[in-house]
């Protein structure tokens, strides 16, 4: 009696080749898992107890007022004009620093994309400001600039204004910008320098002249460095909070009190957990929302396949 044999069932080369492919996936990115793990615990799980804390009512000097009170803190976050006061601030004062700094980039580039005697150290000196902590940055100015009478302003101009009491704002913007204009200067370098030579050498062949080059060909190429430095900028300058604290302190009263530096009051000055989580929670929501529509804004200039539109 002669037995059938049944052929083994063989697996597809392509599931073969695709479950291949995953298991070489994992075994790469399975080194960064414990990283993972540490920005989940440092990052999101403080971020959860926060929004944990901001539906009760908890202030530290009273004992035992600790209680739930629901979405009352959210209602009274947006019925305060100082908060209202210090949103309106966070946004002149980021829309402002990254404007002119992004201008004032833009300039320092094309200077610097150009070749002269002394180019590196020139660009070494304007990278400065940018690698001094905002802190002494800070401090620097306070002192050594804006001081009413042994100021580098009054040397020059001659005159006791108090910079920090009468445009306390203005002068908060005018330290930022000084720092943050070398961050914008570098991406827009780098943008320059990327920009194929052989296409300029074309253009310069076919008659046109440097604005015409620049609005035609080198703007719509720097389009995607602008928009990288514009988004990476307001995100950090938004968060500002050495400046305020040590050039003003929010003063005089609130008129230089951006959202970092109230919550900070809030909530190590105050003492009210409960207020200070709901406006964080609030700024890190208004955060999000804004970097997610500028991501989307920016990854417009890129084609699926990575290229560019």
């Amino acid at each position: 009696m002669s037995t059938i044999s049944v052929p083994a069932r063989t697996e597809p080369a392509e599931a073969k080749a695709e479950r291949r492919g995953l298991s070489t996936a994992a075994k790469r990115r399975l080194p960064l898992l414990p990283a993972l793990i540490f920005v989940i615990a440092v990052t999101q799980l403080p971020f959860l107890l926060t929004v944990f804390y901001s539906f009760q009512s908890w202030n530290l000097v009273r004992p035992g007022s600790r209680h739930f009170v629901g979405l009352r803190n959210y209602v009274d976050v947006f019925t305060d004009m100082t908060f209202l006061g210090a949103l309106l601030n966070t946004v002149v004062l980021t829309v402002v620093c990254v404007f002119v700094s992004l201008l004032l980039g833009l300039g320092l580039a094309i200077l610097l994309d150009r070749k002269f005697l002394g180019r590196g150290v020139v660009r070494t000196l304007l990278i400065t400001p940018f690698l001094i902590l905002p802190a002494a940055g800070a401090l620097l100015w306070k002192t050594t600039m804006f001081h009413p009478k042994f100021g580098l302003l009054h040397f020059v101009f001659g005159t006791d204004v108090d910079w920090l009491s009468q445009f306390p704002l203005g002068s908060v913007m005018v330290q930022i910008v000084w720092q943050w204009t070398p961050f914008m200067m570098l991406l827009i370098l780098a943008g320059l320098q990327s920009q194929p030579k052989d296409v300029l050498e074309a253009a310069s062949v076919d008659g046109a002249g440097r604005w015409r080059t620049f609005t035609a060909i080198t703007l719509p190429h720097l389009s995607r460095f602008l928009q990288l430095a514009t988004l990476l900028g307001a995100i950090y300058i938004v968060n500002s909070f050495d400046a305020i604290f040590l050039m003003t302190q929010g003063g005089p009263g609130t008129a230089s009190t951006n959202l970092p530096y109230y919550i900070y009051q809030r909530a190590f000055e105050g003492f009210d957990v409960g207020q200070s989580s709901a406006m964080g929670v609030v700024v890190v929501i208004l955060t999000m929302i804004v970097a997610t529509f500028a991501l989307r804004l920016m990854f417009r200039t890129f084609s699926v396949d990575g290229g560019v539109k």
